[in-house]
């Protein structure tokens, strides 16, 4: 359980969403507005003062690219999970976004109780993304892979489990209840999984199972 509320920061220029989804996040119980801004410049100087628990972050904004911002977040050391939140839903957009280190991908037309549920899900180790973005990752993730599975670390039983029910959807507090373990056990099994398959998310781990779900680990 989630002894402390969790902290969002929203950066975005479009003033009237911005203040809307504030309203929203800091009105309801377990979260609460780290801050807001209309850009992204200064990030990693943000994100060091706000420590906030999870980023809200547009694409297009004055004086700055959010998937800039997030990739000088990465290049800094930063490990806040960053939700996009934004109109763009081009493949170029989503996936150079990920690349880039985001972890999860909403469109701005989607309903408050969802943003909600995928702050909480990202951050807790998920990657919430809109419907009809996370079909087109899947196909793209679907491509050969570039290394061979050989070169990866082989999985226990439990780690291919817990990575399919990853790429599933499912949070690692419903991953934990369904596996009748502990969210930090669940944790632990993850930093496992990431090693052995060479990777540093949730996003790059469900990447690799949808390559491979066709083969045994």
């Amino acid at each position: 359980m989630h002894n402390n509320p969790l902290r969002i920061l929203i950066i975005d220029d479009n003033e009237p969403f911005r203040q809307a989804l504030a309203l929203i996040i800091g009105g309801t119980p377990g979260y609460v507005v780290a801050g807001h801004s209309e850009n992204a410049q200064g990030i990693v100087d943000q994100v060091i003062v706000g420590k906030p628990d999870v980023i809200l972050m547009d694409i297009h904004m004055p004086g700055g690219n959010g998937i800039e911002a997030v990739r000088a977040m990465r290049q800094a050391g930063l490990t806040t999970p960053v939700l996009m939140l934004t109109v763009f839903d081009d493949d170029e957009q989503v996936f150079t976004a990920l690349r880039a280190g985001a972890c999860g991908y909403l469109l701005k037309n989607t309903p408050p109780v969802r943003i909600l549920d995928a702050i909480r899900e990202v951050h807790e180790g998920g990657a919430p993304m809109t419907p009809a973005i996370a079909r087109r990752a899947i196909q793209w993730l679907s491509q050969p892979p570039a290394i061979e599975k050989a070169s990866h670390g082989v999985l226990t039983g439990r780690e291919q489990d817990i990575l399919e029910k990853l790429a599933g959807g499912m949070s690692n507090r419903e991953i934990a209840v369904s596996s009748t373990i502990s969210v930090e056990t669940v944790r632990s099994h993850l930093k496992r999984i990431y090693e052995k398959l060479h990777v540093h998310s949730a996003t790059e781990a469900v990447a690799y199972y949808y390559r491979t779900q066709k083969q045994r680990f």
